[in-house]
């Protein structure tokens, strides 16, 4: 399963006008590589790295103004699809990457940013929760009351997949901005994690069945499990049983084996889409780092695996533009009309390249040239090929609306669609781009979420972290033998594993020069030969 939650816009309520917020004048300023630090960060392992060029800096101009026109100012949430009062944690967490790349970017100034910051945290801070335990996955933004898939009054259960997202994000504004903290971590603190975070370290999310018990199911599968994962790791969740790939399986496409999830589709009801955006959204924000300080520092992703993952994801659809001349940049989007909204997947239900609906019918002529995933791919390789991605979605934006989702690969032009996950992931690449990734460890201060309820039963009720419990060596448990990697140090193909602390870490990631041979004309004899009749 990857992101739970689709909104279902009709196109009629996207051509309503936006409500756009009143905003105070941004002012100039100079790029901050981070509020009250003044060491520079080394340049980012993986990628683009300097300031951004006037046509850079006009597109994250363009994809602030998205959030500007769907602001809600009663609420501070921001419209997931244009103009229609709806959204999800995952487009909310996707509003706080914009809202950080914005002021990091001086697009708005410190004055704006905590206007912004502080109404929202409140907000997310008193969100009226699904039966008590976590955000539902749909609130209405203007009201930010729980509603259901039709944005009616109502809910319908939660998404660890959401909640990992926000996490995050949470994380991120925590590290930061300090000064934030307090607000932040009264967040999570309302949330009851005890049917969400298993013993085995699995994620569950939740669904009403239809006798309206909630029914709890395991949630995500490759790329989008370990991500979500991340955020709970960042908050002291023992995960680990969902940060592993395992089960995994691969597909050759290109000649590249691409990993897949292992689960049987027949059996666990879910499909195993193979999709850009997770891996994209780990580099960016992480680096594909575990969730923790880099004791490696900027030249090397410890967690490796998911390194080497992320270059076969962007190598091979490099290699289906050389192969097949179609510019490749997938990722699961919006539509306009029906269905809503595809998966658009390099390797699903047995086939490479399937474009399916959330009810796996073959949608091909739906398939795009996604805007985030080709501006997520040219910040994290600095390839000629992005570059080619880069100027094909470049200009895909209306100055005071934001960045169109993406231009369809059958040449049917535009997905006139905007939306806030599309806008917020393009402004953390342009912001990867000048800072590297956004995570930083910058904040040692104690933390609310460590110390609440420590004098009561709280935690255990609502089976938060104990970060004041440490475990000792045991005297009697002999030499327990390293855990086995999933992904060996053999199995990588396009990064140098290294040993690190956390196991096997990568480094010197490439895609190399072009390898895929490009397609010959055939040698054949002139028409009038093949078409002469042979006497006997």
């Amino acid at each position: 399963m990857t992101r739970s939650l689709r909104i279902a816009v009709p196109l009629l309520a996207l051509l309503l006008p936006f409500q756009a917020a009143a905003q105070d004048g941004p002012l100039p300023q100079a790029l901050q590589p981070l509020a009250g630090q003044q060491a520079e960060r080394p340049a980012p392992p993986f990628g683009r790295h300097g300031p951004l060029t006037e046509r850079e800096m006009a597109m994250a101009r363009a994809a602030w103004s998205y959030f500007e026109a769907g602001f809600q100012p009663e609420t501070g949430l921001v419209n997931a699809v244009g103009s229609y009062p709806s959204t999800t944690l995952w487009d909310t967490a996707s509003y706080v990457s914009a809202l950080v790349a914005a002021y990091e970017l001086g697009i708005i100034d410190k004055r704006d940013f905590d206007r912004r910051a502080t109404l929202l945290i409140a907000t997310l801070r008193n969100l009226d929760l699904y039966r008590g335990e976590a955000p539902n996955k749909v609130y209405n933004t203007k009201t930010g009351q729980k509603v259901n898939y039709a944005n009616e009054p109502g809910e319908v259960g939660f998404s660890v997949l959401d909640m990992g997202r926000m996490l995050v994000w949470l994380r991120i504004l925590r590290e930061r901005y300090p000064y934030l903290a307090n607000g932040v971590d009264n967040v999570p603190l309302r949330w009851n994690f005890c049917n969400i975070v298993r013993d085995d370290g699995r994620l569950f999310g939740s669904v009403v069945s239809g006798d309206g018990d909630t029914r709890y199911v395991q949630e995500g599968r490759l790329g989008y499990e370990e991500y979500a994962a991340k955020g709970f790791a960042l908050w002291g969740f023992d995960v680990a049983g969902a940060l592993e790939p395992a089960p995994l399986a691969y597909t050759t496409i290109h000649d590249i084996d691409i990993p897949y999830d292992g689960r049987d589709p027949r059996v666990f009801h879910n499909q195993n889409y193979v999709l850009t955006e997770s891996y994209l959204l780990d580099g960016l924000e992480m680096g594909w780092d575990m969730p923790a300080a880099d004791p490696a520092g900027p030249g090397v992703a410890s967690q490796g695996w998911r390194a080497e993952f992320a270059h076969r994801i962007f190598l091979v659809q490099q290699r289906r533009f050389e192969s097949t001349g179609i510019i490749t940049a997938r990722s699961e989007h919006q539509v306009e009309g029906q269905p809503y909204f595809v998966y658009d997947a390099i390797f699903a239900d047995g086939y490479a390249w399937n474009t399916l609906d959330p009810s796996d019918v073959y949608q091909p002529d739906r398939a795009a040239v996604s805007a985030k995933a080709a501006l997520g791919m040219w910040a994290l390789w600095d390839v000629p090929y992005t570059q080619l991605l880069f100027d094909t979605v470049a200009d895909l934006s209306e100055a005071d609306g934001g960045f169109f989702e993406g231009l369809y690969e059958n040449g049917n032009g535009v997905i006139p669609l905007q939306t806030a996950n599309n806008n917020g992931i393009i402004l953390a690449a342009l912001l990867y781009k000048v800072q590297g990734p956004i995570l930083r460890f910058a904040n040692p201060n104690t933390t609310v979420w460590d110390m609440a309820y420590s004098q009561t039963d709280i935690r255990a009720n609502k089976c938060l972290p104990e970060p004041m419990l440490r475990e000792v060596p045991c005297c009697t448990c002999g030499d327990l033998p390293p855990p086995v990697p999933t992904i060996a140090a053999a199995d990588f193909i396009l990064c140098r594993p290294v040993e690190g602390e956390d196991g096997i870490a990568a480094t010197d990631c490439t895609t190399g020069p072009q390898i895929t041979a490009r397609p010959e004309p055939r040698d054949v004899l002139p028409r009038q030969c093949r078409t002469a009749v042979v006497q006997p």
